[in-house]
């Protein structure tokens, strides 16, 4: 018989009954009912019961061991009768009665409870995650996003994609995020910076002539938490693809998460195929460019129908309204309870009116309201008996979210909202540029790096703010999962770009001089995407943070709490990189 074991806990059935057997693992629970020792031990693939009697060796063994000890049993598999099965363990048909203990690693005294959720908080969680792993939820969301990677290679490859890798050790690159970055020790004075993504590199294996490329690809960025990023390091599915336009792109994306989300969403329904929402439709109809599209309720612009109106709350103000049917046995907490919400989200209040049966209207601000301004509402937002309207104004931006947020909320309380159900869509034609707020400049909105749509003479010709970008993203029940795009591949239109947003020739070509120079040696046109591997296991998981679909996560603050990093140096390896210290002065 092996070392440690003949069998998994997880793998004994009924058909096992009287076969001697040998198991190791985790003490995972223990109950003492009338004198009998009863015992869960765990392992990686599961649970199977053990019993000990009164007066045996493995009782007096098994009685004194803590939880999570270490062991090795060896016993015979025992049925454990109709009436005691646990129908919720693939193993609940039988039991092993413990002849022999040997503790392969005892336990101290542990920090909280591993076979139970029990509210412990996250810090505490993150110091001591290797125990925190053992918990069932958190072991079954690894393992979930061990399957999607391994699930994402195979169909990658079956489409014709080559798994390639590139480097880590890089140059830093103007991503958008901050970089963190390697001092070297041979070459003093100069720093490496590790990827904020393989843009660079895979942009340059389609100049190489390689086709279609994908990656799991490890990235990093020095940039604040959220619950959908985690701050330090992320995965993504990184692809790039030649001789390529954007709907070549849509593909093999909308075919991979297609099935992956079949595959692994637990019966949730796929809707398919993807929306095409341009960026400023998304905008004015979902207050968002990452629309939740269970909600099943649409914003409308209805700024025209207050011009130059005497209620000053709308007047001269962007106006969005959000009509809700079927509200007629909504009680008044219903309203009041959304415009607090709209309140947490930072409005001032949320106006509203409530139509009759006999189409008038009713509410706070009804009376404010002239009868051509009810007569086009009505028209407008095709309201009839038991709708409600609730008013966001304001400036476009702030409008679009809070209202964006009204929208999905009451959709929630409304009863328009799908449950069980993934809601892609791609998020397409945004504007290639937008004027900075503070300084009146012109400047990229997006990806500096794609392709402005009509190319050199739309950047010759047109007004830049009405230049779109072939630009996407992809969108999944609220959660943007990955922009892309169709890359600018051509030095004139790379130049004339950043000239618009206030770059001169001379600061490009010392920026992105490899790319240009590459570029300058017959580039093919090509576009990609990179899809976001540790958001996609969020929603599969349904968890609402991202960490908790991670194996080892930084904290909130970006510190690796088990670990202890960041850490300092000591002098003499300062000394070796080259390197001095300035801490802040504290304030």
């Amino acid at each position: 018989m092996h070392r440690y074991r003949s069998h998994t806990c997880g793998q004994l059935r009924s058909s096992d009954v009287g076969t001697d057997v040998r198991l190791s693992g985790w003490l995972h629970n223990r109950r003492d009912l009338g004198g009998i020792l009863f015992i869960d031990l765990r392992d990686h693939y599961g649970i199977t019961q053990l019993v000990a009697r009164p007066g045996t060796p493995a009782y007096e063994a098994l009685d004194k061991l803590s939880k999570e000890t270490v062991v090795r049993v060896d016993g015979k598999v025992v049925s454990r009768g109709t009436e005691n099965v646990n129908p919720d363990l693939p193993t609940g048909e039988v039991e092993i009665e413990v002849g022999e203990v040997e503790v392969l690693g005892a336990a101290a005294p542990l920090p909280f409870t591993i076979n139970a959720e029990d509210g412990v908080n996250e810090e505490r969680r993150l110091e001591y995650r290797f125990l925190d792993l053992r918990r069932e939820r958190m072991h079954r969301n690894i393992m979930l996003r061990t399957a999607v990677i391994s699930a994402m290679r195979q169909k990658m490859a079956a489409m014709g994609f080559n798994e390639m890798a590139t480097p880590i050790l890089s140059a830093t690159s103007p991503e958008g995020a901050r970089d963190y970055v390697v001092p070297s020790r041979v070459h003093p004075g100069k720093f490496y910076a590790l990827p904020q993504a393989p843009q660079q590199f895979k942009q340059l294996l389609m100049i190489s002539g390689f086709d279609r490329y994908f990656q799991i690809a490890p990235c990093f960025r020095d940039e604040d938490a959220r619950a959908d990023r985690s701050p330090g390091e992320f995965y993504q599915l990184d692809v790039e693809m030649s001789f390529v336009e954007q709907e070549d792109v849509f593909q093999p994306i909308e075919k991979l998460m297609t099935e992956l989300f079949e595959e692994f969403g637990n019966g949730r329904h796929v809707t398919s195929p993807f929306p095409r929402i341009p960026f400023r439709e998304a905008m004015l109809k979902y207050g968002s460019d990452k629309p939740d599209l269970r909600a099943q309720l649409e914003l409308v612009d209805i700024t025209d129908i207050f011009e130059g109106s005497e209620f000053k709350a709308f007047a001269g103000k962007h106006v969005r309204a959000l009509p809700v049917p079927a509200v007629q046995d909504q009680p008044r907490k219903f309203f009041d309870q959304l415009g607090d919400y709209a309140v947490a989200q930072g409005a001032k209040g949320l106006a509203w009116v409530r139509v009759g049966e006999d189409g008038s209207l009713s509410g706070p601000i009804a009376k404010f309201l002239t009868e051509d301004n009810v007569a086009e509402l009505t028209k407008r937002l095709s309201l009839s008996a038991g709708h409600a309207v609730f008013f966001g104004a304001g400036e476009f931006d702030e409008v679009s979210k809070i209202m964006g947020a009204v929208r999905v909320e009451a959709a929630r309380r409304a009863g328009h909202f799908e449950e069980n159900v993934f809601r892609f869509c791609w998020i397409v034609d945004f504007p290639m540029y937008e004027r900075d707020e503070e300084t009146g400049k012109i400047d990229f909105s997006h990806n500096p790096f794609s392709m402005p749509q009509g190319g050199l003479e739309a950047l010759e010709t047109q007004d830049p703010l009405d230049i779109l970008g072939w630009q996407y993203d992809i969108v999944c029940n609220g959660v943007e999962l990955s922009s892309g795009a169709i890359r600018n591949h051509e030095p004139d239109i790379m130049l004339k770009a950043f000239e618009i947003a206030g770059y001169d020739r001379e600061t490009v070509e010392d920026k992105f001089a490899g790319m240009l120079r590459a570029f300058r040696f017959g580039a093919p046109p090509h576009g990609g995407i990179a899809p976001g591997v540790d958001r996609i296991v969020m929603l599969l998981a349904d968890e609402p943070n991202i960490r908790e679909t991670i194996s080892f996560p930084l904290n909130g603050n970006a510190q690796d709490l088990m670990m202890g990093a960041p850490t300092e140096l000591d002098e003499p390896r300062l000394r070796e990189l080259h390197l001095s210290v300035r801490k802040p002065q504290p304030k």
